[in-house]
């Protein structure tokens, strides 16, 4: 007699969330039965949350000339959508409805530290996966319709109330309207709705199908995007760090010709030699191409690179300023990462590759407001100096007085 194994029990959409595990579960069981896998609500991954910015201070941060920002206004009775650009003024938010509006403010973490302080609870994702906050105030009826991102998103309610609705069928129509600016679905049937309160947070791994609306009055979410670079993004950057790397000498070559039988044929044999001659990854060794990946993920989606001092420090006058207490603050437009090669540790901090040891490299890419150790050897000194005159660190005025 066959003895039949008891079926899995199905893994739960939502759950609630505690001080001490606001996913609801260990950060490992949620990597392992959640990420890029399956939606999940959490209600109340985050008690108590008091939002770390007001509606005001949100709608100042979108008139800026260097904010991420767009006005999203919906006629519903016409069902049109009109999509303002940044930067807005006064009079653009003097000209929306009482509803059906929304505001969209990319990178706000790069502007506020209390906002990119919330990407604390996120670190058990490597920090250089983390892209952006980007925060959604909305009256009644906001939103910018239903939508497929291609990356993984943590959506955090703030202010008010959002209603969610998901689609996890992986037969939903995926085809996007073509009468509006936005890539909104042309088709959407939820399989599942939520209205969110505040401290209510919403995970959607890429490409499931979602809708948020404002429900009942002012709303402000915030979106904890990922960085998902698409396989040609990956290819086309990776080629051009070969590129810059293989000899002028390193050409193509066909030793072996024969007689053409077609003039001007691209043949087999002419594709065979192509493929050799590019190898692309298969052939990189693993410190060619941990080089690429990290100068290629700190500058990947940087809207903005810090700008590098118009007068730079010699070491004296460095080491005067923080022996008087000057502290260092990371600049808010710096990314980075650092590995470690058979060569050493290097650091990457924008695109660029700096020597460093590994704690200190991890440190810097832990830290926002730093504390110079009290012993500094001539490498490590040099480093610091390097990231202060290239503007990805921030001298401040001394402390003490």
């Amino acid at each position: 007699m066959a003895i039949s194994k008891p079926s899995r029990k199905p893994l739960p959409l939502e759950v609630r969330g505690s001080a001490s595990q606001p996913l609801g579960m260990s950060p490992a069981q949620f990597l392992r039965d959640y990420w890029q896998k399956r939606p999940l609500l959490i209600r109340h991954a985050f008690a108590d949350f008091v939002p770390p910015l007001e509606p005001n201070d949100l709608a100042g941060l979108a008139c800026e000339p260097a904010a991420l920002a767009r006005l999203i206004v919906h006629d519903e009775k016409r069902d049109r959508w009109h999509v303002h650009p940044g930067p807005l003024s006064e009079d653009d938010f003097a000209k929306t409805p009482s509803t059906h509006w929304t505001l969209l403010v990319q990178d706000v973490d790069k502007w506020d530290a209390d906002v990119a302080g919330l990407l604390q609870h996120f670190s058990f994702l490597p920090s250089w996966r983390v892209d952006d906050v980007m925060i959604s105030y909305a009256e009644a009826g906001g939103g910018v319709g239903p939508h497929v991102d291609q990356y993984d998103v943590f959506l955090l309610q703030g202010l008010g109330q959002r209603h969610w609705g998901i689609s996890d069928d992986p037969a939903a129509p995926k085809a996007f309207r073509h009468d509006v600016e936005l890539k909104q679905l042309a088709q959407f049937e939820p399989t599942h709705e939520w209205l969110l309160e505040p401290g209510d947070m919403l995970y959607l791994p890429p490409g499931v199908p979602h809708d948020g609306v404002a429900f009942g009055g002012p709303c402000m979410t915030y979106s904890i995007g990922m960085r998902a670079p698409s396989q040609a993004e990956l290819t086309g950057d990776l080629a051009d760090h070969i590129a810059e790397h293989l000899p002028e000498e390193l050409r193509y070559a066909d030793p072996d010709l024969k007689p053409a039988r077609t003039t001007g044929e691209i043949d087999r044999a002419t594709i065979e030699r192509l493929r050799a001659a590019l190898p692309f990854a298969a052939a990189l060794n693993d410190d060619m191409l941990r080089d690429w990946f990290g100068r290629f993920i700190t500058r990947y989606r940087n809207a903005q690179v810090p700008a590098a001092l118009d007068k730079p420090l010699d070491e004296a006058s460095f080491v005067k300023q923080l022996k008087a207490g000057a502290p260092l603050l990371r600049h808010p437009w710096s990314r980075l990462a650092w590995s470690r090669g058979k060569s050493g540790c290097t650091l990457y901090v924008s695109g660029h590759a700096y020597p460093a040891t590994p704690t200190l490299a991890q440190q810097l890419c832990e830290q926002r407001s730093l504390d110079m150790p009290r012993k500094l050897g001539d490498d490590e000194l040099a480093l610091w100096l390097a990231l202060v005159n290239d503007g990805h660190l921030l001298l401040q005025k001394s402390r003490r007085r």
